[in-house]
């Protein structure tokens, strides 16, 4: 057993590292915004200026292909129960 799976195994240590991870995210989209807003980087495309674009994008990006899948895992690549009798 590795220290994560040490660590994480805890509820209240799971409790904290995953409030660790959401501060993270919160401070990323805040400096995102900031530089955004202080216009430190020019994007290519005029919605890249949007505050936290790259963020929302990524994280829709992320979803729509866990989504799709599940999607394809479940039409797809999943057998019935009794397939390989």
């Amino acid at each position: 057993m590795n220290i994560f799976e040490k660590i994480l195994e805890n509820p209240k240590n799971f409790s904290v590292v995953k409030k660790l991870f959401y501060a993270a995210l919160v401070v990323i989209i805040l400096i995102e915004i900031a530089v955004s807003l202080l216009h430190l980087s020019h994007g290519h495309f005029s919605f890249d200026a949007l505050p936290g674009f790259g963020s929302i994008y990524g994280f829709v990006s992320c979803v729509i292909i866990i989504v799709v899948s599940k999607f394809i895992g479940h039409l797809w690549l999943m057998k019935k129960e009794g397939y390989y009798d």
